[in-house]
């Protein structure tokens, strides 16, 4: 079987290549954009490499970029090329969009990055592709990301260099999902494809848990902002709907087990 998965330079992408690694694999990253007509060199790898599956992973990740045509092009436009590709040849096309869909109202995105990925996964669906809606992933192989890196790894890393670690107050929750169920959650989407098809799944753990609950279950002491350092628009409160979940998939980690993974792993950085 051919499967093309791109973004394997990022977080998802590196992990998902390392589970399928035993397989044909064709990788597609962002330098394709290096290409002055990268629409042409995209079909040109599609065609030549006839895949049966395509994973996509790669898009602009920073939720606060603000340049429109750099978001719309990685993240609707290549979007939309795969996905017409897709249903041309018959391939099966998991498309991997987000929880931020859901903005802060839980109705629509509230800014770019939401509404780059919202859009794109509607084509993805009206095309009869899957997409798959994760909340907030943690795990190995997120500390390239920087300021997008979860929580967790960077408390952690600020811990390890002795910094302060503060929290915003209010008890935030956020849908904690750790990365070997979003790896799962795509192997499943690949099995089960037609079953599936020309729809949206959430990918979560299914439990809202503070900020609090990470810091204390990795034994890092903390402090608080000021009620008046939240920023405009913060998001207080995620939690995958199971009822929106594949149906037959279900989430292996908790935060706890999660977290106790993740932090053997981390020792080894």
């Amino acid at each position: 079987m051919r499967i093309i998965i791109t973004g394997t330079k990022g977080f998802i992408g590196k992990n998902l290549l390392n589970k399928l690694k035993d397989y044909s694999i064709l990788e597609i990253n962002e330098d394709i954009f290096d290409h002055s007509d990268w629409i042409g060199e995209l079909h040109a790898l599609l065609n030549s490499f006839d895949p049966h599956v395509i994973f996509h992973v790669g898009a602009c990740s920073d939720t606060l970029e603000l340049n429109t045509n750099y978001m719309m092009t990685r993240n609707y436009e290549f979007t939309r090329i795969l996905s017409d590709w897709a249903k041309d040849q018959d391939a099966k096309l998991i498309y991997s969009s987000s929880a931020a869909n859901y903005g802060t109202n839980n109705l629509y995105p509230s800014n770019l990055y939401g509404w780059s990925k919202y859009v794109a996964e509607q084509y993805v669906i009206l095309n009869g592709g899957v997409a798959l809606r994760y909340f907030n992933v943690y795990g190995p192989g997120e500390e390239h990301k920087g300021k997008m890196a979860s929580v967790a790894y960077q408390m952690l890393t600020k811990q390890k260099n002795n910094e302060e670690v503060k929290l915003f107050p209010l008890f935030p929750k956020r849908d904690f999902v750790y990365i070997k169920d979003v790896i799962s959650a795509n192997l499943f989407a690949m099995e089960n494809y037609h079953k599936l098809i020309a729809n949206y799944y959430e990918v979560g753990s299914g439990e809202a848990r503070t900020f609090e609950d990470i810091l204390n279950t990795l034994n890092i002491s903390f402090t608080y902002y000021e009620e008046k350092d939240i920023p405009n628009g913060y998001q207080f409160y995620t939690c995958s709907n199971k009822t929106k979940w594949m149906n037959g998939w279900e989430s292996s980690y908790n935060l706890e087990k999660g977290l106790k993974e993740y932090l053997e792993y981390f020792k080894t950085l």
